[in-house]
């Protein structure tokens, strides 16, 4: 794992020029496609949460929630926890965040990678390598919102809503390529997720 927390919040960026292409799957049928697709509605789970944080920071600017209310909806959501456990977060109900997420790294990419005869290692790399970063913006907000409940300040809450508004950019990004990407690949290879 590459040490990123010496990183500015700008630097932490996905390089989305970067990325590579998946190769198509001649064989890919519209089922198939179908299938893969599944891992968006896992995602969709995982933007919802997202969204409750943005609820909270939206009513925080508009002055209808105390700061303090960040900290314990960042630190109930499933996300959260499922990436605390792939770091030094803890959390209590992490065992389907983190069996998606094991799924991933440990048995979901290394079969596409396999079954695809290596065709799909890059973009298995590049995949682990964005959760690197995924995963840092994770821990740093879970930091800047325990910051925030243990110091209310306008300058506390500005760090909180900067790195959260950053890990929207890059979780929303990183869905999306991993969605697009790996759909054939899921459905032909894996059958189902």
């Amino acid at each position: 794992m590459t040490d990123l927390s010496k990183l500015s919040l700008h630097e932490l960026t996905l390089n989305e020029p970067g990325r590579p292409k998946a190769p198509a799957i001649a064989e890919a049928t519209d089922n198939h496609r179908r299938q893969g697709r599944q891992l968006a509605a896992i995602h969709r789970h995982y933007l919802m949460e997202i969204a409750q944080i943005g609820a909270v920071l939206a009513r925080i600017e508009a002055g209808n929630a105390p700061p303090e209310n960040l900290k314990q909806i960042v630190l109930s959501l499933d996300m959260a926890e499922n990436f605390r456990v792939f770091g030094s977060l803890c959390g209590r109900e992490c065992q389907v965040l983190k069996f998606h997420h094991d799924i991933e790294s440990a048995d979901m990419f290394p079969r596409i990678e396999a079954a695809g005869g290596g065709k799909f290692r890059e973009i298995v790399a590049k995949l682990k390598a964005e959760h690197e970063v995924v995963h840092e913006l994770i821990m740093r907000l879970s930091h800047a919102a325990h910051v925030l409940s243990e110091a209310p300040s306008q300058t506390n809450f500005d760090e909180a809503a900067a790195i959260f508004r950053k890990l929207e950019e890059v979780v929303r990004s990183h869905f999306g390529y991993e969605e697009t990407e790996l759909a054939e690949a899921i459905g032909y290879y894996l059958g189902t997720i």
